[in-house]
């Protein structure tokens, strides 16, 4: 091949590589970008006084609370149970793996308003499985935070067990062993060598987690009641505020559930960066 058809197969492949990164930067800005530009323009198009009203306002500050609480008990759960969940189906092999394993995955087939359209059926007081006997014992579940709690810890289950999974499998068990050989038991074996290899998996399952709790809408929706200043979330007081024609309150809303989330992705970086420095 001559030295001209060789730099023109080279300008083809540079050229074939930056159009392909053109078009897929270009299909993240028009999925990703492009909407959290809009809905700031929005927001603000009218000055911040209305936004700022809607999100300070009683029933909004109630909404972040509640939206915070739900992370706060659902995300640290998820992540103990995603921990564990992941150590079992890779280190301990059993029959019934793929069954668990199924189970686990069953939140990202069924649509969430199915999940609280179940959780309905099994705690209603009239007719559900448990909900006569827990509300004759004093326990409501459906229409108040437990059961929104329970829908946000059913919907965002397999987030940490997806990702730690894999990176328990690529580090395998050598370094587990040896622990044990130089006398570690079970648990000093957890933290000082395997929590510290998959930290970094399980920091993106809270990431994933986190993001779910907080914009989850359909099974909350169903179980919560959407009674304002009781059992309305971030993104049931975003539905409310639409439905009242306060857009610029919605759209307050919407920034400030797409702020906490980027904090959040924000926080997980700069550990990772001091981690690596």
């Amino acid at each position: 091949m001559s030295s001209a058809s060789a730099r023109s197969q080279v300008g083809s492949n540079a050229g074939s590589r930056w159009t392909l990164r053109v078009l897929g930067l270009g299909f993240l800005a028009l999925l990703l970008v492009a909407p959290l530009v809009i809905i700031f323009f929005e927001t603000f198009k009218d000055g911040i006084g209305e936004p700022w009203d809607a999100i300070t306002s009683p029933n909004g500050l109630h909404a972040l609370k509640l939206s915070l609480i739900m992370v706060a008990i659902a995300v640290p759960l998820n992540t103990i149970f995603g921990v564990v969940c992941a150590i079992l189906l890779v280190r301990h092999k059993s029959k019934l793996n793929p069954v668990i394993d199924a189970v686990i995955n069953l939140p990202f087939a069924l649509s969430p308003v199915v999940i609280g359209l179940s959780l309905y059926l099994l705690y209603s007081k009239n007719g559900g499985w448990f909900g006569p006997a827990l509300s004759e014992a004093g326990i409501e579940i459906l229409f108040s935070v437990p059961g929104m709690v329970l829908a946000s810890i059913f919907v965002s289950l397999p987030f940490v067990v997806r990702e730690t999974v894999p990176v328990l499998q690529e580090i395998g068990t050598e370094q587990e062993q040896a622990a044990q050989t130089l006398g570690a038991n079970g648990w000093q074996t957890f933290r000082r060598v395997t929590l510290p290899a998959i930290r970094w998996g399980v920091a993106y399952g809270v990431v994933l987690t986190t993001a779910r709790v907080l914009g989850e809408f359909g099974a909350v929706t169903i179980v919560s009641g959407t009674i304002s200043g009781q059992t309305e979330t971030l993104p049931l007081f975003v539905q409310k505020e639409f439905e009242r024609f306060n857009d610029p309150g919605a759209y307050g809303a919407s920034l400030l559930l797409a702020l906490l989330a980027l904090m959040t992705l924000l926080a997980m970086n700069l550990l990772k960066r001091k981690e690596d420095a």
